[in-house]
């Protein structure tokens, strides 16, 4: 996958390219030419991989990782940190070594985009949830008749110093897509409703718009129509076309045999009486209860 830089690395890469000057100005190109890691390093942190996700949206009940790093939390919304009501949190912290750009874990309408400054505790504590630098981003998705919300946050460690979130109320995102990073070390907490069947555990590595964290339970396909006989109607009977027709019988032998297809209880429709000789009764696959064709 293609990498490109953030534009936020050219300001820190050039801060971070000042001590190699001074060690070149100097006369010491040794340490200069060792400083020199020290801006390359800056720009890395800033890469920007694109992911699978940008050629190929999931579907609606899909819950992606908004972020690379490691789960340190995936289950009940932890008292003090989640939002009030009732959620399921999965908490994940990024190393100074993980890639930074963060990705919306679910598309919809962004409702809410609420920053709050703070301290710079190490992001793996449980305080830095609460106490340190965040912004907590609300997204918003009507589905089949149901809205569904899911809250997620942005928070720095002790090495991150500032959040960039590039969203605001107003906009609509897409799952996985780009949403803002979080400089040098950090976390993202990602609140979900408790009907979403989480899909990671504590210590599991995610990659940010790939790792699938949950899924909204999907609606149970609606059942095929029953023969009278307990058989399943076939596709040509359910939709009452025929490929071969079989030899016609009266209503009376029909009624002879049984529920049938002549019979008045409904054969393969529960909706529908089918008469002894019709279209239906002479496809090949439409059997009286006793198995004698219509």
């Amino acid at each position: 996958m293609p990498t490109t830089i953030d534009r936020e690395a050219w300001p820190a890469a050039a801060v971070g390219a000042v001590p190699s000057l001074l060690a070149l100005l100097l006369g010491r190109r040794r340490a200069a030419a060792l400083l020199v890691a020290l801006p390359v390093g800056i720009v890395a942190f800033f890469r920007d991989p694109d992911r699978r996700i940008d050629a190929a949206p999931v579907d609606a009940d899909t819950v992606v990782a908004p972020a690379d790093g490691r789960v340190m939390h995936a289950g009940p919304g932890q008292d003090g940190v989640a939002p009030r009501g009732d959620w399921q949190q999965v908490s994940i912290f990024l190393s100074v070594f993980d890639v930074h750009i963060n990705r919306a874990p679910y598309g919809g309408s962004v409702t809410d985009v609420t920053y709050r400054p703070g301290k710079w505790l190490a992001a793996y504590k449980f305080e830095s949830a609460t106490e340190n630098e965040r912004s907590d981003i609300t997204v918003e998705r009507e589905v089949a008749g149901q809205r569904r919300t899911v809250v997620f946050r942005q928070i720095v460690g002790a090495v991150a110093r500032r959040v960039v979130t590039r969203i605001k109320p107003g906009d609509t995102v897409a799952t996985g897509e780009r949403i803002g990073l979080m400089k040098f070390g950090s976390r993202m907490d990602v609140f979900l409703p408790p009907e979403v069947t989480l899909a990671v555990t504590k210590g599991d590595r995610t990659v940010a718009g790939e790792t699938v964290l949950g899924r909204w339970p999907t609606r149970s396909p609606r059942p095929r129509p029953r023969r009278a006989d307990g058989a399943g109607c076939s596709d040509d009977a359910a939709s009452g076309s025929h490929r071969t027709p079989a030899p016609r019988s009266s209503p009376s032998a029909s009624s002879r045999h049984g529920s049938g297809c002549g019979s008045p209880r409904p054969a393969c429709s529960p909706r529908r009486t089918w008469p002894a000789g019709s279209r239906q009764c002479r496809s090949r696959s439409t059997t009286t209860a006793t198995g004698q064709p219509c």
